[in-house]
């Protein structure tokens, strides 16, 4: 018998949905949301009835009845750092999404509604979420800062990159659990994990922290001239904040976080084609850490998100890190479907879901 799976999304401006017949997607709605529809709301909690209305009444337009749904999968959102998997909602977990430890985000209403839906269904469909961005498996060493005020904290593009790792490593006849793999995803935010028999023991903080720049964060920063701008009274803390997250990177060198726009410029542009290579460059030189952490041993590395579809920085990436495992480009990224086949493998018993605690 067939298994359908609802894939739940909630992103700062969209919310997108999907259907999958086992494997096969059968409808996909990415439904924008203006500026003016999310005025109205306090706060992200606020827009959950609004956010589960749009849902039903699309699914509904498109002809599925929520009846037949087996599972719904929603987006993890800023809950406290946990393992890698799908886990079932539960009590613990409704009250951290809405209370969320890590502040607010969209992604916290996905697994609120899915919970709320499968409540009204009769054929008992669970409600799960799957590897959010807070999945932490660090290894203790890589916690360790320059100075114990200061901890290295685990958060990263968690979802893609065990999707990617795990498509790889069936490709390759093997399980992920059974291989060494250096992930890399390139998006408005930059990732890169170094994956260790299943576990990710190492990856830079990809929201404020450290890493590659990309095209909207700063990542790692000259220590001494930040603390000398914060200080400076030139910048607000929140000035700060934007610098490290919202106005760094491309945005901050080129103005702009386009970074199809940025391909296109820097063919022509010499200042264009060094910022470009210059984030090339820092990637690289992320994969190359990470192949430290796994002591060499890497099986593959992976390049994903949506900056992989940019040959001009592929092959700079190549150039410099293929001499240590083959590289694999999957361009783009495609959450929906993760989440979905995270739900699938738990419904078949190929994973066992996990209890948020």
């Amino acid at each position: 018998m067939s298994v359908k799976i609802l894939a739940i999304n909630p992103g700062s401006t969209s919310t997108k949905i999907a259907i999958y017949e086992d494997e096969e997607e059968k409808f996909v709605k990415n439904i924008k949301h203006s500026s003016e529809e999310i005025a109205k709301f306090e706060n992200v909690a606020s827009q959950f009835q609004f956010r589960k209305d749009i849902i039903l009444n699309e699914l509904k337009a498109a002809g599925f009845d929520v009846n037949e749904i087996n599972a719904i999968v929603g987006r993890g959102g800023l809950v406290k750092p946990i393992e890698s998997g799908v886990y079932e909602v539960n009590d613990a977990l409704i009250a951290d999404l809405n209370n969320p430890p890590l502040g607010e985000h969209a992604s916290n209403l996905g697994g609120l509604i899915a919970n709320d839906i499968v409540k009204g269904l009769k054929n008992g469909a669970k409600a799960y979420i799957a590897d959010p961005v807070v999945v932490d498996e660090l290894q203790d060493v890589a916690r360790i800062s320059g100075h114990p005020a200061f901890k290295r904290v685990s958060i990263f593009h968690a979802l893609n990159q065990k999707a990617i790792a795990r498509t790889y490593a069936k490709e390759c006849g093997k399980k992920y659990e059974e291989m060494n793999l250096i992930v890399a995803h390139l998006g408005g935010g930059i990732s890169v994990g170094a994956h260790n028999h299943g576990r990710v023991i190492d990856v830079n903080n990809a929201l404020d922290g450290d890493g590659p720049f990309s095209p909207e964060r700063s990542g790692s920063l000259p220590t001494g001239q930040l603390v000398k701008l914060c200080f400076s009274g030139k910048k607000t803390e929140a000035e700060i904040k934007k610098i490290i997250k919202g106005e760094g990177g491309l945005v901050g060198h080129l103005g702009t976080n386009d970074a199809y726009e940025v391909e296109l410029k820097a063919k022509e542009d010499p200042k264009w084609k060094l910022i470009q290579d210059a984030m090339s460059y820092q990637i690289g030189k992320s994969i190359g850490e990470m192949a430290a952490v796994l002591k060499g041993k890497v099986d593959g590395i992976l390049l994903t998100g949506g900056i992989a579809k940019n040959p001009f920085l592929v092959d700079y990436v190549k150039e410099m890190v293929s001499f240590i495992a083959p590289v694999k480009v999957y361009p783009g990224e495609d959450e929906m479907r993760a989440l979905a086949m995270n739900g699938l493998m738990v419904i078949r018993g190929e994973l066992t879901s996990k209890t948020y605690c």
